[in-house]
């Protein structure tokens, strides 16, 4: 039995291997190259920003622990 990733890692394997199988050309193959290339650049960039909200956040707890109280 074939294991599927998970949705919401953002791949969407049933749509790639389509695109796969409609890539009977050069022209067909390099936009799905670049469409895997976005796609992967897109999911970078967002965990990026997930990591940097999270020490944003682990910060702002820190400054607010670190304040004596008035």
């Amino acid at each position: 039995m074939r294991q599927r990733m998970s949705p919401d890692l953002g791949f969407d394997v049933d749509r790639y291997r389509k695109l796969l199988a409609e890539a009977t050309d050069d022209e067909k193959r390099l936009a799905l190259i670049e469409l895997l290339v976005e796609e992967q650049a897109k999911e970078r960039l967002e965990a990026q920003r997930a990591t940097e909200r999270g020490a944003m956040t682990a910060t702002t707890i820190a400054e607010v622990l670190r304040k004596p109280e008035a």
